[in-house]
């Protein structure tokens, strides 16, 4: 029988537990989350300020000099690599993540021209619809005979691999299920075939332990404003390792990633490297609030963060199927550990106002599509208590039946 003296026990030997004030989080509000919006480091406002009264208003243009906005993007990009398992002068936070997948998969399917019974591109069905519009808007191959397939689960993949298949695309963690590919194991799988794998990471970085390099992998791209708090809508990083970077150009080929960008050149010449997967002029206000988050990650390890992540996750499937059982509830997430991302989901026919309801107690999760309530777990500013205290809540919203309020079925623009 799991009790609250438990979790404040566990809570006790935490060692992540001074990361917490790392962070300005609401009074009153247990955020589960973070998986779609991270909190605000406390550093970015003093960054914000300091980009704004200093370098903008009194520095000017000088700024791109002075204060190193013209190098931030690959700055920022050698502290994400520290995350990702990538080296130095792989990653840039640029652009977002659909841009950033269209110029990947640009470069997949150029590296792979050659061979011409190479057409099928494959992505899952249950991808966050971004990654498979952005496929499906990508005309210039698709009418050259490239065609989108669609897996509807891990189970599927081996049976659709063959040597037709040009490029994989796969989310290393499902935006919905918390479902995690085994990332090394995949990705061989993948290359037995001769294909290559483009790994989105916007539901695992910042919450799992990556390898990029040390699982051969070929290209990722992730956001930066979910689990690494870089702020809303922050720019996204992509990843090229040294055996890609400098073999074709990507078709979004802006002045930012010209070799000699002043110049001023009539022709387009690719810089060498990462910088080559930058397009145009960079937000550097945003950008530099990337920097903040980051920051934090580094001074811990992400042993230690999937280590919490997991006992956290562990907690609140056996909290919520111990104090809520009697309820109708299903368990989306996976249950086992080597397999499960940083949130956990159920389904629940009533999902939506169960949330809402939530919401309006402080309990902030959120829902998708169809029937599934989600609850990220943060585990730099989420301690075992607020998973308790969390659990407690939608017991009662469910023993009372307090959800069904017209204004908890009510939706905005953003569910």
């Amino acid at each position: 029988m799991l009790t609250l003296e438990y979790c404040r026990e566990l809570d006790e030997k935490d060692v992540l537990a001074a990361m917490k004030s790392e962070f300005a989080l609401p009074n009153n509000t247990i955020y589960l989350d973070g998986n779609s919006l991270g909190v605000r480091p406390h550093a970015a406002l003093e960054r914000v300020n300091h980009i704004v009264r200093q370098e903008w208003e009194q520095d000017l243009i000088g700024s791109w000099n002075t204060h190193g906005w013209w190098e931030l993007p690959l700055h920022i990009g050698n502290k994400v690599a520290q995350l990702v398992g990538a080296k130095a002068g792989e990653v840039a936070v640029t652009d977002t993540t659909s841009s950033n997948l269209f110029k990947v998969l640009a470069t997949a399917l150029k590296i792979q021209q050659d061979d011409s019974k190479r057409k099928i591109i494959l992505a899952e069905r249950e991808a966050f619809p971004t990654d498979l519009y952005i496929i499906q808007g990508m005309t210039a191959w698709l009418e050259r005979g490239y065609e989108l397939r669609l897996i509807d689960g891990p189970q599927d993949l081996q049976d659709a691999l063959s040597d037709e298949v040009v490029a994989v695309v796969l989310s290393h963690v499902n935006y919905r299920s918390g479902y995690l590919w085994p990332m090394q194991e995949t990705t061989a799988q993948i290359h037995a075939h001769g294909a290559l794998v483009i790994w989105d990471l916007c539901h695992s970085i910042g919450a799992v332990e990556i390898d990029l390099n040390g699982s051969d992998a070929d290209f990722a791209i992730g956001c930066t404003y979910k689990y690494l708090n870089g702020g809303p809508g922050a720019p996204a990083m992509v990843w090229v390792p040294e055996k890609h970077v400098n073999q074709v150009g990507q078709p979004l080929s802006g002045w930012w990633g010209h070799a000699k960008p002043f110049d001023m050149a009539t022709d387009y010449t690719p810089a060498q490297g990462i910088r080559r997967y930058l397009s145009g002029t960079q937000p550097i206000t945003s950008l530099a609030l990337v920097d903040c988050g980051v920051d934090v990650f580094l001074k811990t390890q992400m042993s230690q963060i999937r280590s919490k992540s997991l006992a956290l996750t562990d907690l609140f499937i056996a909290l919520v199927e111990q104090e809520c059982g009697q309820h109708a509830l299903t368990l989306v997430t996976p249950r086992e550990q080597a397999i499960r991302g940083s949130h956990v989901s159920f389904r629940h026919e009533h999902g939506f106002a169960i949330i809402q309801a939530l919401i309006e107690r402080g309990v902030v999760g959120d829902y998708r599509e169809p029937e599934v309530m989600r609850f990220g777990i943060t585990p730099l500013y989420l301690s075992h208590e607020d998973i308790w205290d969390a659990v407690q809540h939608l017991k009662n919203i469910l023993d009372t039946g307090s959800w069904d309020q017209a204004h908890f079925h009510r939706r905005g623009a953003v569910t």
